[in-house]
């Protein structure tokens, strides 16, 4: 964020309007430009042959996110993976998705929820908060997607179109070709200029631009509709257990949970619920992954494998991303690996882990239970040890089955949709 408040500063400066919309720059009005999108102007410069609205580029953000004719397949649109009905997450409680030219191939991850993604930093191996203590270094942060390689949202609305796991379109200029013979090809020429299909990389950046435009609408993507968020606003109760679950989640005795997933308003902005930080949770390795067929298969987070840049940084190896925990309820699959199905038990692994290890991790030949079964030993050391997964077997786990149902009961009041009138 601090360096785009310096963008959008400077711009303005020069006399050249910007404009942000939820914490992301959408585009740089640039009087008189017009170059190519191959010339050296910055992605958010207006290069086209009319200056956009956001409107517009809304609306056909909205029409390409939910065209299946964008894929190699034909089968797979962002939302076939991303459903608006489920908080823009997976529908299905399979642990990954199916894509590819034939939309038969299985992904690698489990499919994160788009929302509440606007005001993730880019990635940075050395992260300060300016939001909070900003003397402190809190490592890797930022970045969309598990591993955070996409460093914006329209380089992560890039991702997926070319992913072989996904819509494995073999270049840009394939999806250019398949908008043009959209039915809404005329309105993108609307959008963008009569001559936007006359160049395709400048018409695939609008491709981009419309989806990360249509991903920054706030009444769709962050609306902040929860009954936490009605509560913050003072507009109505949390019963018993919420408030129980909402005590347990932020003691560091006993959930911790806020260390990562701050849960507090912070001049006056809405929590995210996550630091945007990453962590080595160790979850137990799911067997039912179509990769996981390979015993010498792992998922290493920062350090690869759909991530390269990192794989020398040893420290790095099992650190995913720490998601908004906001519409957590409505997901039917959760850690990177989708191995648990039930937000019971995901609480109830974080006070588990260490103290019973046995119930969550597989065993080997000798009978001796797998620890941290889906991380190779030399990089175990990088799996969280802070409470309550500071316990060892056979200590009492830092939640009671007591506290694991009020923190499941807090964590349904951040689902959105919540009509605070109809509260009793």
């Amino acid at each position: 964020m601090r360096v785009l408040r310096a963008i959008v500063a400077a711009r303005c400066t020069e006399g050249i309007p910007a404009l942000v919309v939820g914490g992301t720059l959408i585009w740089m009005a640039a009087a008189g430009v017009r170059s190519a999108a191959s010339d050296d102007a910055p992605f958010y410069a207006n290069t086209f042959g009319k200056l956009p609205s956001v409107a517009a580029m809304t609306d056909i953000g909205r029409a390409l996110f939910f065209d299946a004719s964008m894929s190699a397949s034909a089968k797979v649109a962002c939302a076939t993976c991303h459903d608006p009905r489920h908080a823009f997450g997976p529908s299905n409680d399979s642990p990954v998705q199916r894509g590819g030219s034939d939309g038969r191939r299985f992904g690698l991850r489990a499919v994160p929820s788009l929302m509440y993604a606007q005001n993730i930093p880019p990635f940075t191996e050395h992260y300060f908060d300016d939001e909070g203590d900003d003397s402190v270094d809190q490592g890797p942060a930022g970045g969309r997607t598990w591993d955070g390689r996409a460093q914006s949202a329209h380089d992560q609305a890039r991702l997926p179109l070319f992913s072989p796991f996904e819509m494995a379109n073999a270049s840009a200029a394939a999806v250019v070709t398949r908008v043009q013979r959209a039915g809404y090809a005329a309105q993108f020429r609307d959008t963008f200029g009569d001559t936007v299909f006359d160049d395709k990389a400048l018409a695939f950046k609008a491709v981009l631009m419309a989806l990360e435009t249509f991903q920054q609408s706030p009444t769709e993507f962050y609306p902040y509709g929860s009954k936490y968020d009605a509560w913050l606003r003072h507009e109505t109760s949390l019963s018993s257990d919420e408030l129980r679950g909402l005590a347990a989640f932020n003691d560091p005795a006993k959930g911790n949970c806020a260390r990562c997933h701050p849960s507090a308003m912070r001049k006056g902005v809405f929590p995210q619920f996550t630091d945007f930080g990453y962590a080595a949770i160790g979850a137990p390795r799911n067997l039912g992954l179509p990769a996981n067929s390979d015993p010498s298969y792992y998922d290493l987070g920062l350090c690869g494998p759909l991530r390269t840049d990192l794989a020398d940084k040893k420290e790095y190896c099992g650190l995913f991303r720490t998601p908004s925990l906001r519409n957590v309820a409505t997901r039917r699959v959760f850690f990177h690996n989708g191995v648990l199905h039930r937000l019971e038990d995901v609480v109830r692994f974080y006070a588990e882990r260490d103290s019973r290890p046995q119930k969550w991790y597989s065993r080997g030949a000798n009978g001796a239970t797998l620890k941290f079964d889906d991380l190779p030993m030399r990089y175990q050391g990088n799996v969280e040890p802070l409470a309550p997964l500071d316990r060892h077997a056979g200590d009492s786990p830092a939640l009671s089955e007591a506290d694991i149902k009020d923190i499941v009961a807090f964590l349904n009041t951040l689902t959105d949709g919540y009509e605070p009138r109809q509260a009793r």
